[in-house]
């Protein structure tokens, strides 16, 4: 396979024939005139013609050298549009963020996040892929996820942004027409309604300071997110352990209220995620900046 001439080598030629002068194209580009000299006539050499006929007052293409210019020079102005256009892309905010996050995430506070965000910079174009389910980002082609909870891929870079407590809640009819637990252990008595469970059971890890429970529950509803979880809850199907951003709102309205309230779930980190650091698009870091800034109802800000 024949070798190809050296990109560089055509760069510096193609620099030399715009301005008909070695020195000239030298200044442009930095370097000497010796450097430049060389590197045309190392590519004339590769190439087996003279592209330059040099005079001491003249310098001009000859005709295989105007062949070669006319076939070169316009690629070589696309490479640079190309650089540049890459160059800009990594300094300014701008272009396609495609954003994954879990179903919980679809709710009003974070539309409004994403809302402001988008003001902020209104060259970023945000496509958004809301799933429950751990996709790889990079067969997926997704520039950062939302996760909450213990990260299961380890070769993914991950920042905190924040953290989420879970409270144990009961509808208030529910509550008037049946003895609230007192302990956690006496929660195995009372019908759940359970996240992520197998075969409508599950245990449930609760801390109070520094006491520790475990409790094994069942109940007549399980479901993959929260808004269900949240929708059996208030109509009374049992005792539910939900985000602050699922209950707090129906707590204030007397909709449902607090069971043990002493105990909760541990704390529960809230990571974005993304493939790598290097080369990080100024897209990408516009929008962790945002996020980690960013002190909404959904989640609650690091210590």
């Amino acid at each position: 396979m024949t070798q190809l001439a050296d990109l560089n080598d055509v760069a510096v030629f193609v620099r030399v024939a715009q301005f008909e002068s070695f020195s000239r194209a030298a200044r442009a580009l930095g370097m000497p005139v010796s450097t430049v000299s060389r590197k045309v006539t190392a590519l004339e050499e590769r190439l087996g013609v003279t592209l330059l006929q040099r005079t001491t007052r003249k310098l001009s293409l000859t005709s295989q050298g105007r062949a070669y210019f006319d076939q070169c020079s316009e690629p070589l102005s696309h490479l640079y549009d190309a650089e540049r256009v890459i160059t800009q892309t990594q300094k300014k905010p701008e272009g396609v963020l495609r954003i994954s996050g879990p179903v919980m995430l679809e709710q009003e506070p974070f539309y409004a996040f994403l809302s402001a965000f988008l003001k902020d910079y209104p060259q970023i174009l945000v496509d958004l892929y809301f799933t429950n389910a751990f996709i790889d980002l990079i067969a997926e082609n997704v520039d950062v996820a939302i996760r909450f909870g213990e990260l299961q891929d380890s070769s993914l870079v991950a920042q905190r942004v924040g953290r989420s407590v879970r409270q144990l809640v009961v509808s208030a009819d529910y509550a008037r027409n049946h003895p609230l637990p007192s302990r956690p252990n006496e929660l195995s008595q009372h019908p759940c309604v359970l996240i992520n469970a197998r075969n409508n059971e599950t245990e449930w890890h609760l801390v109070s300071g520094r006491k520790t429970a475990r409790v094994h529950v069942s109940g007549p509803v399980a479901a993959r997110d929260f808004h269900i979880v949240s929708a059996f809850a208030l109509r009374g199907h049992g005792i539910a352990l939900l985000p602050s951003s699922y209950c707090d709102p129906h707590i204030a309205s007397g909709e449902l209220v607090r069971v043990l309230p002493e105990w909760s779930s541990p704390e529960i980190f809230v990571h974005a995620v993304y493939p790598t650091r290097r080369f990080m698009p100024s897209k990408l870091k516009a929008f962790l900046d945002a996020l980690k800034a960013w002190h909404g109802p959904l989640w609650l800000p690091l210590r």
